[in-house]
């Protein structure tokens, strides 16, 4: 039996999109900047596409700029957005973002800028007051993710966008983890940058967007061509971008349906790895999680350890970030948030999804609770 709980690296194509994007990598395989109407065409089902995003954030259509996904929109937003004002260079953001935003800061600190990064709490929410201790006259851009990829915690995103406004900085958001998870509503939010990438929500890998609020004037990000109006160049991934349009389409009408069914299965999850591993701790357990993410410290127990037996009896979990796992120190999301390094290797993120089933979870709860005794028994670090 093959059981797929790593649905925060990335998730199964949903065969809706699948079947939507076929014919643009065979028949319908012009290019959309093309004179001619075999190619031209195209640009009514990019548009359509765009729609699609923009219901699923409460943008605009023209708010939305495509990308190859999360990386560069995150790209995209920082590098940008800090370059609006030589008066205000500086970015804040905390230190459990996603590389894509952390790499990137470092980046723009090597320029000469100046860049913070806000701590977090022992139960992974953002610390406020080290938030706007952060914030000076300097800082042109604030930005905080919605959802921590590793523990699920979802952040103050609405207050945080106040306290950026009041400072006359702009508010990013990488929503990649959150979009299709939880209700996102840029207007209400205060949201004024948003990122996310399709193959997260049952799209394909290699797309994303980045919502930009209008009237915000940012410089263009990749250059050589007139494509999102100057914005990004490019040829457009006219596939790509129709199977993120569908994608985004099917997450809007799953939302409330999705995560109600994904949110009992991993209560039962959780429930079942407490009762059945003594010692188990969940991560974030007393704070607003998204509905489909738990990780679990199974102290005395090395993850790669339990890894390893678990992939031998078909189930794909994690212990974190994908883009992290060729890092030799443990998790940096929870060192932030105190967690001992010893107890923080023992870490693994289970993340479900919509095509998880009960009999699913039955196996894992089946499977999981001996391999972690049996491991303990032979640790050194079983009774530290």
């Amino acid at each position: 039996m093959k059981v797929y709980l790593d649905n925060n690296a990335t998730t199964r194509i949903a065969q809706e999109v699948l079947d939507a994007m076929l014919p643009y990598l065979t028949e319908r395989f012009g290019n959309p900047s093309s004179f001619h109407s075999f190619g031209s065409d195209l640009m009514e089902d990019i548009e359509a596409a765009r729609e699609k995003v923009a219901v699923l954030l409460g943008a605009h259509a023209e708010e939305i700029v495509f990308t190859s996904g999360g990386t560069e929109s995150d790209n995209m937003a920082l590098i940008s957005a800090t370059a609006i004002n030589p008066l205000k260079p500086g970015l804040v953001a905390s230190t459990v973002e996603h590389p894509a935003v952390l790499e990137t800061a470092e980046y723009i600190k090597s320029k000469g800028y100046p860049v913070g990064l806000s701590e977090v709490n022992g139960d992974g929410t953002l610390n406020m007051n080290s938030l706007e201790r952060l914030i000076s006259e300097q800082t042109g851009l604030v930005s905080i993710m919605m959802a921590n990829n590793e523990t699920g915690v979802i952040m103050p995103v609405e207050k945080v966008a106040r306290i950026a406004h009041e400072a006359g900085a702009l508010f990013h958001t990488d929503a990649v983890q959150a979009a299709s998870k939880i209700p996102v509503d840029v207007r209400s939010s205060g949201i004024d940058l948003l990122s996310i990438s399709a193959h997260k929500f049952h799209g394909p890998k290699g797309v994303g967007a980045l919502f930009i609020r209008k009237g915000i004037d940012i410089p263009p990000f990749m250059l050589g061509g007139y494509q999102e109006n100057g914005m990004r160049a490019g040829t457009y991934n006219t596939a790509g971008i129709v199977g993120l349009g569908v994608a985004a389409e099917l997450a809007t009408a799953h939302l409330s349906e999705e995560n109600c069914g994904t949110e009992l299965l991993l209560e039962k999850l959780e429930n079942g790895i407490l009762e059945k591993c003594p010692g188990a701790f969940i991560v974030g357990a007393d704070v607003e999680r998204l509905p489909n993410t738990a990780t679990v410290l199974f102290r005395g127990v090395e993850s790669e350890a339990v890894m390893t037996l678990l992939d031998l009896e078909g189930i794909c979990v994690s212990s974190g970030s994908a883009c992290s796992t060729v890092e030799e120190s443990s998790s940096y999301v929870l060192a932030a948030m105190g967690i001992d390094p010893v107890d923080a290797n023992t870490a693994l993120r289970f993340s479900l999804s919509r095509y998880t089933t009960g009999r699913e979870i039955d196996y894992v709860l089946e499977v999981l609770p001996p391999i972690v005794e049996k491991l303990r028994d032979i640790s050194p670090y079983a009774n530290r």
